[in-house]
């Protein structure tokens, strides 16, 4: 764990150096879904949740916080998320290097929800789409079942101005067994470049419950400035 946090420490202080090489940007985001779901299972009961961040980037830097309520059916209240990362360039393949700490507002005592993932993924432009490839891995996951690794590819479309179709296929696996497949599919519609929604279908094939069901979720974003 120390080790882990020396390389978020690392990257936040490369972060802070880039910002003296490269103007700094901020901006706020805030939001609303009718289900908070992380690949393919919702966090939040099925219950809408509020969602909130900051995000700062210099150069090809960047980093940020991103806040939402959970419901676990315990004393847990909200998932706070940090995170930094790069994204650099070769050609048409644009990366994303990243780490990722999840923490839990409130959780029980001994539940050892927080976790930290660390992150790489490409896209590439295809005509008029996006095709991209991501791979996260996590040395301690959620609830200290140990190694995890989430793979997904994902892929963009925009039909026309302001609307945006997206669909992503990936695949949760666990050392601990219990791997499963998640996907999604959805539509955006920009209203202005601030306020955006987003139409979209998830299911996954594993059964734990009624948050595992399929289901179509509605959410609705702002950013500023």
């Amino acid at each position: 764990m120390k080790f882990l946090k020396l390389a978020l420490c690392a990257a936040t202080a490369s972060f802070a150096m880039a910002g003296a090489a490269a103007a700094q940007e901020v901006s706020f985001n805030v939001g609303v879904t009718s289900d908070y779901v992380f690949r393919g299972v919702s966090q939040a009961d099925e219950k809408p949740a509020l969602q909130g961040g900051v995000d700062v980037t210099g150069g090809i830097f960047y980093g940020g916080l991103w806040a939402s309520n959970v419901d676990f059916y315990d004393s847990t209240d909200a998932e706070i998320d940090a995170y930094v990362g790069v994204t650099p360039s070769a050609g048409p393949v644009s990366f994303d290097f990243g780490a990722i700490y999840y923490g839990y507002v409130n959780q029980p005592s001994g539940a050892d929800y927080d976790f930290w993932e660390f992150k790489a993924a490409a896209s590439v432009p295809a005509g008029p789409a996006t095709l991209g490839a991501a791979i996260y891995y996590s040395p301690e996951f959620f609830g200290g079942i140990g190694d995890a690794t989430y793979y997904e590819v994902n892929a963009e479309f925009s039909p026309a101005e302001k609307w945006t179709l997206s669909a992503a296929v990936g695949e949760q696996t666990f050392d601990a067994g219990g791997d499963y497949s998640t996907w999604n599919a959805g539509v955006g519609y920009a209203f202005t470049d601030k306020l955006s929604a987003d139409l979209r279908y998830h299911d996954n094939d594993i059964g734990c419950g009624t948050i595992c069901d399929s289901r179509v979720t509605l959410s609705l974003t702002a950013t500023l400035p």
